[in-house]
């Protein structure tokens, strides 16, 4: 649904992003602070841990598991699928030594939600991937390759990008002690918090698109069919529309980010990603009073589109 227009791409987003209204994800806060407590018991009495591996990578990978239907042991492989597809999203260049490995991945995922689909049809059990298998539209099912496809993007989108919202945010207000301190003394201030962390230091650097039709945008003639890339983390950042945009305020008002995107494909996900966060800020600054950051260094992917560390060392 990523790359089509109306009326393909409203046929297809209705019914995926059902399993994502405000409703059902309110269903799952509990069970999403059940699945953050255990994360922390793991690792508490150790006084240290990588975030991105012991916290922030299986958060959002165990939920989105769940939410498509799939064992929630299984998330593990999804996640090793998804760290490869996203360079398909995230990257514009051609890189013919990485090319085999991304196919390869492609294959496996592919002939996984084909298995799963399978099953499904003689065990049939509620998820995404269930109910994009059974939604009609105008009497028509979906095929077997859109669901494939739509479950790919859905498992992707769920886990690559809140997985990058709690690091690179943990590691934000670790380099902004002042703010850290001020969200830990008043925690009513979590949701803007959280807005704010997506303003400052989002998940999602830019999009791309083909203009439809020959036209000007700043100035500039875009050709049909033109490739333009609109950098929403610049945007993110402008004077024009933010006061001081370079001072992290985690009390920031009328913060009207593009961090999810705008318009047509903005992100349906960003209602479960929003509480993931807030579930996850405050479990981290409750459990863990005394965080720092440890003393080995950080690294980024390499990942034009999509921002995000490979390691986060804190102790605590």
């Amino acid at each position: 649904m990523l790359f089509l227009d109306p009326p393909a791409h409203i046929r297809i987003r209705s019914l995926a992003s059902e399993a994502f209204t405000p409703r059902r994800v309110e269903a799952l806060r509990a069970h999403i602070q059940e699945i953050a407590e255990s994360l922390l018991d793991k690792v508490q009495a150790q006084g240290s841990m990588d975030v991105i591996a012991d916290f922030a990578v299986p958060l959002p990978a165990i939920v989105t598991a769940e939410m498509l239907g799939m064992p929630a042991s299984d998330y593990l492989q999804l996640k090793e699928w998804t760290e490869v597809f996203v360079e398909i999203l995230g990257n514009f260049q051609h890189n013919p030594e990485r090319a085999a490995g991304v196919i390869k991945s492609l294959d496996e995922m592919a002939a996984y939600f084909r298995s799963a689909i399978a099953e499904l049809k003689i065990h049939p059990r509620e998820g995404v991937v269930y109910s994009l298998m059974t939604a009609e539209v105008e009497g028509d099912l979906f095929t077997e390759e859109e669901v494939i496809a739509n479950t790919i993007l859905v498992m992707a989108g769920g886990q690559e990008t809140t997985t990058s919202l709690i690091a690179t945010g943990l590691l934000t207000l670790l380099q902004h002690p002042g703010q850290m301190q001020r969200l830990k003394s008043e925690l009513a201030l979590m949701p803007s918090a959280v807005e704010e962390l997506l303003r400052y230091e989002p998940p999602v650097l830019q999009t791309a698109r083909l203009a439809p039709a020959d036209t000007e945008l700043g100035g500039r003639k875009i050709r049909k069919r033109q490739a333009v890339i609109a950098v929403m983390a610049a945007a993110n950042r402008g004077p024009e529309r933010f006061p001081d945009p370079n001072r992290l305020d985690l009390g920031r008002q009328d913060n009207r980010h593009l961090a999810f995107g705008w318009a047509a494909h903005f992100c349906f996900g960003a209602t479960l990603a929003r509480m993931e966060g807030q579930i996850a800020f405050e479990t981290l600054l409750r459990r863990l009073p005394k965080l720092a950051l440890g003393p080995d260094p950080m690294s980024w992917r390499n990942n034009l589109g999509l921002r995000g560390l490979k390691a986060l060392p804190v102790s605590f």
